[in-house]
């Protein structure tokens, strides 16, 4: 695209995103702080599902030194249910390194946010462009899927290697003036008009210079690599009751749903059947003899990389001492105690019939 072409789709671009953008919560104020909580939220996970834990979150920490002075686990509570819970506790890392490294105010520089736990590229041009008007060009699945239109790119969206390929497309039609707002508005061109199944081709604003409309072929873009099947593991978890209280763990922070608590349990074995899988895992994992009284609910959950299905158990204690190996502590609760501990869906799936 030409350089008269290409302010010319900015103008374009940035006069229906002044007449037609959303009202979301987060483009009210122009604090990096703000922006860079909503944008890690954003990360993955569907706008009208981060409105409400937008809200909750910066009430609860208005500012960075409120989220750095927190504990953990109030932070992952907050973050209960929204998923992809390694972005919780990579801000409450970066809160820290900000108030500690930083005097308290968000690195304004590429180099130093880059240093954030948890801050990318995406993370890193969206609050630079945003909040400081820094030269960034943000690409997000959003704008790729715009890039892949606009030039009939046949780059495969989701290969890293063809990563470069996009961000220099996007780059070369950032409008320097307002960096902010024109990532802003290709990110909303996605979200709104050019959507994967079923774009607005009337409706689009910049329809005269998108490559695949002139050929046709809108919606043979972007392009895709075929993705492997996604592995299900079959679970066994049991709700352990001694008395009139339940045994729950804590995961060990790193990795997968880090810091969460949960009932215990883990993946069958071959050949093993739910019960004694349920059983065994109990018993590798706590020291705790148990025996099954009743299945409770069987579970379907899915992760970005792999599905679950898994089958509850309700557990009788029968003999044996807390000896955790994987976990990284215990409590014994009641019912009325599940509220005060953050757990992960899976496990709010079957917490309403106990």
């Amino acid at each position: 695209m030409k350089e008269k072409r290409i302010v010319e789709f900015q103008n374009k671009l940035l006069n229906w995103f002044y007449q037609d953008q959303r009202n979301l919560p987060w483009r009210q104020s122009s604090d990096p702080y703000l922006i860079w909580i909503s944008e890690a939220m954003l990360q993955q996970t569907q706008v009208n599902t981060v409105i409400p834990y937008y809200q909750r979150f910066v009430h609860e920490f208005p500012v960075v030194r409120a989220l750095a002075e927190a504990d953990l686990e109030k932070v992952l509570k907050m973050w209960e249910g929204l998923g992809y819970y390694s972005r919780a506790r990579n801000l409450h890392k970066a809160a820290k390194m900000i108030v500690h490294d930083f005097e308290g105010k968000i690195p304004s520089d590429y180099e130093m946010i880059r240093k954030l736990p948890g801050v990318g590229d995406y993370i890193s041009a969206a609050v630079l462009s945003i909040a400081f008007q820094k030269p960034f060009a943000v690409v997000d699945g959003n704008v790729k899927r715009v890039l892949a239109r606009l030039y009939c790119l046949d780059r495969p969206v989701n290969d890293t290697q063809n990563k470069k390929v996009f961000q220099d497309k996007a780059f070369c039609l950032l409008n320097l003036e307002k960096p902010g707002d024109h990532n802003q508005a290709m990110m909303e061109l996605g979200a709104l008009v050019c959507k994967p199944k079923k774009p607005d081709c009337e409706g689009c604003a910049v329809q005269e210079f998108c490559c695949a409309l002139k050929a046709g072929e809108v919606l043979n873009f972007p392009r895709q690599l075929i993705k492997a099947q996604t592995p299900l593991y079959h679970i066994a978890v049991g709700v352990v009751y001694k008395d009139d209280k339940m045994l729950i763990t804590k995961r060990k922070e790193e990795g997968l749903l880090g810091g969460l608590w949960e009932f215990p349990g883990g993946k069958r074995n071959p050949g093993e059947s739910a019960e004694d899988g349920c059983i065994r895992e109990i018993k590798e994992e706590t020291g705790l003899e148990v025996s099954v009284i009743k299945p409770l609910k069987t579970i379907r959950h899915a992760y970005t990389h792999f599905r679950i299905l898994m089958d509850v158990f309700i557990c009788k204690y029968i003999s044996g001492e807390v000896c955790l190996r994987g976990p990284v502590d215990y409590r014994w609760i009641t019912r009325e105690e599940i509220p005060d501990y953050p757990f992960p869906k899976s496990n709010h799936k079957f917490m309403g019939l106990l």
